[in-house]
């Protein structure tokens, strides 16, 4: 479903010595990504250059990887620069195998101002660059180590990845939040080479044909990737895992037959569509679960308090023994198979996916030349939780259809819809209510518990020397039951949260009837466009502190 994408930057100018040590290192590192991650299919970003772009591409297609090849200009006037016959014949033959996306002209450019070279064309390339690095998960970097200045250049392409600024082009502060935290994905392999000409060594501490992994924080010149990245990965073929087992059902569920596309790139309806499936299945196996942990608990709790109070009930302490055993086995398959995880993963995943889609949908994202929506989601989480980015970057590289105004009308009625009718305004509503009947449940079970220990307490206390024993006991006995059944079901929706998901859903339920209102007051598109980018970004962020408040309260963690 979801790829495992290299981006790739590299000089034009690679001494020839060093060219078939730098194709078998490529070789190399190809080899190592597919035999780590097999669930993961290859996909090779590469503007196709002459020098080290060409001959990655050449590598991936030769190891079976999909190449995606983001022209930076029309095809006719790229191929200009090429001015070498052989590296003209290896582009040709290059774009006939690989997925060619012509990348349009930034706003205000003509075809005309970047006929000829200068300022104009290199910001094309520039902004050639900054696609590849924003949709991939490692950027391939065949690199002196210095910076040349040049604007576009591989030195400004490897900045902008790590820091998401580009001298020239793209200026901004970078998020405090990534510089503080540990937010920030993304990971470069880079293999040093030599250039040819005046002053072409490598930069000072590096040597010719070394390989380093760097990212913002670290450099290493281990041979493996570091361990947090492998991590994030492995997440990545697990939900592929997930999504080719359970292809029939999700299948199903769209009402369509399994996709059997030859793109390795999922697009963003399917992956919609397969994280919400796997949200809802690991949601439902997390809530039988802890019905079923909390449940054993409170039998565990009258279990004990029988035996306590029953002297011919010796046999009860078995079945506290057979109880608990029980409890753990349910803890630990909820934790082994984490069914926990995958859930919040998975909705997380499922609700950012559905934003960048509306977005898509609705014309946003061509509004946008280099944002994208998975751009700080959950950037502020594990970097475990990256995988999620990586699967709404991957699902972002082919360019968003068209804007039309009959898709921003659609957008605007399925997915902000109207109260009590459609879309999520309708759904948050609904939430409210369901949530707000269990927890008068839970508060009325608590009150019956409470006032019926007084009643039973006080009636205790005016007749102590008056009851026997065998009619003290029952009392006792029903006093210790009532409270185990209010603490426990107290404990259950501490643990589903239903106190904060109501005040979660009455906050989206405000948003998005704010935007409603403020929608019907424009027939604007850019505004209405304006409007759905800040919804998506609240909504976002909303998502995002709901996955971290049910991140830590684990059915494994549950404590009787």
């Amino acid at each position: 479903m979801t790829p495992l994408v290299i981006g790739v930057t590299s000089h034009r100018n690679i001494p020839a010595r060093e060219v078939e040590p730098i194709r078998q290192r490529v070789r190399d590192f190809f080899a190592r990504l597919a035999h780590d991650f097999p669930e993961l299919r290859l996909v090779i970003v590469s503007s196709l250059a002459e020098g080290g772009d060409q001959l990655v591409a050449q590598e991936a297609l030769a190891a079976g990887a999909h190449l995606i090849a983001p022209l930076p200009l029309p095809r006719d006037l790229y191929i200009d620069d090429f001015h070498d016959p052989r590296v003209r014949a290896d582009f040709d033959a290059l774009c006939d195998q690989a997925e060619v996306v012509q990348l349009p002209l930034r706003k205000g450019e003509t075809r005309q101002a970047i006929e000829s070279h200068g300022a104009e064309r290199d910001r094309q390339y520039a902004k050639a660059g900054i696609y590849i690095a924003s949709h991939c998960h490692i950027l391939l970097a065949i690199w002196d180590g210095k910076d040349s200045g040049r604007l576009g250049g591989t030195a400004q392409i490897v900045k902008y990845h790590l820091t998401g600024t580009m001298p020239g082009l793209l200026d901004r502060h970078r998020d405090t939040r990534q510089i503080l935290g540990r937010g920030d994905e993304r990971l470069i392999y880079h293999i040093v080479c030599s250039r040819d000409g005046i002053d072409g060594e490598v930069a000072e501490g590096l040597q010719p044909l070394q390989t380093l992994w760097r990212s913002a924080e670290t450099t290493s010149t281990e041979v493996d990737m570091p361990a947090e990245f492998r991590l994030m990965f492995t997440r990545m073929s697990e939900f592929n895992a997930d999504c080719a087992k359970y292809a029939e059902e999700i299948a199903e569920s769209a009402a369509e037959a399994p996709s059997a596309s030859a793109s390795p790139i999922a697009t963003i309806e399917e992956l919609f569509r397969a994280s919400d499936w796997l949200a809802l299945h690991f949601q439902k196996r997390v809530m039988v679960a802890m019905r079923a942990t909390y449940t054993i608990a409170a039998m565990m709790g009258i279990a004990f308090t029988f035996y306590a109070h029953l002297s011919e009930q010796n046999n009860l302490i078995y079945l506290f023994v057979f109880l608990f055993a029980a409890g753990g086995v349910v803890a630990f398959l909820a934790h082994h198979r984490g069914w926990h995880r995958k859930y919040l993963d998975d909705r997380a995943l499922a609700e950012g996916l559905r934003i960048q889609w509306y977005w898509r949908r609705a014309g946003v994202m061509t509004s946008i030349d280099h944002e994208f929506a998975h751009g700080n989601f959950l950037q502020r989480q594990n970097i475990e939780l990256g995988w999620i980015r990586n699967v709404m970057r991957a699902a972002s590289l082919r360019p968003p259809p068209r804007a039309t105004a009959e898709g921003l009308t659609m957008v605007i009625d399925e997915w902000v819809g109207d109260s009590g009718e459609s879309g999520q305004l309708d759904y948050f509503e609904r939430k409210i209510i369901e949530r707000t009947s269990l927890n008068r449940v839970t508060e009325t079970i608590g009150a019956i518990s409470l006032w019926a220990g007084i009643a039973i307490s006080v009636f205790l206390a005016l007749f102590a020397l008056k009851l026997s024993e065998a009619t003290k006991t029952p009392l006792v006995m029903t006093m210790a039951v009532l409270s185990i059944v209010a603490a426990v079901r107290e404990a259950y929706a501490y643990r589903k949260a239903d106190r904060e998901l109501i005040r979660q859903y009455r906050f989206m339920q405000h948003i998005f009837a704010g935007a409603r209102a403020a929608l019907d007051r424009t027939h604007d598109p850019v505004e209405q466009r304006d409007i759905l980018i800040s919804l998506g970004d609240a909504a976002l962020s909303e998502h995002a502190e709901w996955a971290l408040m049910h991140r830590e309260r684990h059915v494994e963690h549950s404590k009787f």
